[in-house]
């Protein structure tokens, strides 16, 4: 994984907005089936399941901001945990743009935005900087 990722190749959106052409391959990273959305809506590519935060982490975070700098660090523990995920959805990312679909309402506090700063992790510093921008 040493090669880097254009933030630009990882955007985020919600399960609840339609799909685009310029989302590239689509991935739902999260645990659950996103509620009330058909199949034909989420037009997914991949469904990376296990890589989403385990139960027990999602029901403990629940989405409070308070806790937000505690599950970044947790869930990054628990990615550790899944390094063949991980290092597909890195892969899929340095070959073309990748879409993290995700449900929650809080657009700046979920699994989805602590998946794509790992993914730039290795990046160069002003592409960390845009992502962060992008998602605040």
């Amino acid at each position: 994984m040493n090669a880097h990722i254009s933030a630009d190749n990882v955007k985020l959106k919600r399960a609840y907005e339609p799909a685009a052409a310029d989302d590239g391959m689509r991935v739902l990273i999260d645990r659950l089936w996103p509620r009330g959305v058909s199949k034909d809506h989420a037009a997914l590519d991949l469904w990376l399941k296990d890589l989403a935060p385990s139960t027990e982490l999602r029901k403990w975070f629940g989405h409070d901001p308070a806790r937000w700098a505690e599950f970044q660090r947790r869930y990054a523990d628990e990615v550790r945990q899944h390094p063949e995920l991980f290092e597909q959805l890195h892969d899929l990312a340095q070959k073309g743009r990748v879409t993290l679909v995700y449900s929650a309402h809080d657009e700046a506090h979920n699994d989805a935005v602590v998946l794509l700063n790992l993914l730039l992790a290795r990046s160069k510093p002003e592409q960390r900087l845009a992502a962060r921008r992008l998602h605040k």
